[in-house]
């Protein structure tokens, strides 16, 4: 079967918030002196695409000056046991990979569901791989140190998934959520959910102003829910990143101090492999572009032993490589 769990639309939106916080929280960074203290360069995958490709009976090139960098919201899973191996709790739920196109000022977005299995690495204590592992690529996350090593092994397994190399990554953490809430002041919704067996504050139907963990229950919850779908999870989601979006954009007009202040409350929630003047660029290099496109991987969605599993068709992949990093030969 077909999947697509958010539309262009949703995943813009999402997008847009996710920039709105990296940004914010870069220009604080920038002011300490911080980044650069904990800065950690990263060498993704070897590019593996072709010069020159054939598609469709059309000859492609590739692109010159593309950049990429990997989108990631993670969420810890408290069910894992972790003492088995160099492991940690936290998934990436949310992955999005932005290809700037700097030649032409172009933008585009591949969102990759987080049950897609692909091929990841198994680390050592020491970080270094010591086997392969296939499964939902938000597990990828789980190898590591629950940082830069983590997200390094998503970027990997993303780059492997892909055949493209991912030239670098900024992560930010679920936990944020009731910091980001209560930021601006708390966020207004209409419940979409029966919440009765997991937090009797949320009567569906009702308007509420969301505050702290209230926040974080309602677009982190699933299990106990009557609808216990991360379908449904991610239509809670998309209505609250739309409301706080909002509300940012009143903070902001109306607090000189909003910026500053938020990006110093968010510094421990943030992962990137960037320095703070390269996150900056690139942030703002991405508001200077335009978003031509959202890709989202065509597949089939199946019932696995445990869990969900979404096997993209390489079909697909192929058309969104060649769109994202090709161009039609002269």
């Amino acid at each position: 079967m077909n999947r697509h769990y958010e539309t262009r639309r949703t995943v813009l939106k999402i997008a847009a918030v996710f920039f709105a916080i990296m940004l914010v929280l870069s220009i604080a960074l920038l002011a300490l002196h911080f980044w650069e203290q904990r800065h950690s360069g990263f060498s993704g995958q070897p590019n593996t695409l072709d010069a020159v490709r054939t598609f469709n009976g059309e000859k492609y090139v590739l692109k010159d000056r593309v950049e990429t960098l990997l989108l990631l919201g993670l969420d810890a899973d408290e069910t894992m046991d972790t003492d088995d191996g160099f492991t940690n709790d936290k998934k990436a739920d949310f992955l999005l990979l932005l290809v700037m196109d700097k030649k032409n000022d172009v933008c585009k977005a591949v969102h990759i569901d987080r049950d897609t299995m692909a091929e990841m690495n198994v680390l050592g204590v020491a970080g270094d791989p010591v086997g392969t592992v296939t499964g939902q690529i938000a597990l990828s996350h789980t190898y590591g140190n629950g940082r830069e090593v983590s997200c390094r092994n998503t970027a990997n397994a993303v780059s492997g998934l892909l055949g493209v190399e991912i030239d670098h990554y900024v992560s930010v953490t679920m936990d944020a959520v009731p910091v980001v809430n209560d930021m601006v002041g708390g966020v207004t919704v209409e419940v979409l959910n029966d919440f009765s067996q997991v937090d009797a504050t949320l009567v569906q139907g009702q308007t509420v102003t969301l505050s702290g963990d209230q926040a974080l229950t309602y677009v982190r919850a699933r299990y106990g829910l009557d609808d216990p779908t991360n379908n449904q999870r991610m239509k809670r989601q998309k209505q609250y990143l739309e409301a706080w979006y909002r509300r940012a954009e009143q903070c902001m007009q109306t607090d000189d101090g909003f910026v500053s202040n938020a990006a110093l409350a968010l510094t421990d929630y943030l992962v990137s492999d960037c320095s703070g003047n390269k996150l900056e660029s690139t942030l703002s290099q991405f508001a200077e572009n335009r978003l031509a496109e959202v890709h989202s991987l065509e597949g089939e969605l199946v019932a696995g032993e445990k869990h969900m599993e979404f096997y993209p068709d390489e079909k697909s992949i192929d058309e969104i490589v060649i769109d994202c990093f090709y161009e039609k030969a002269e």
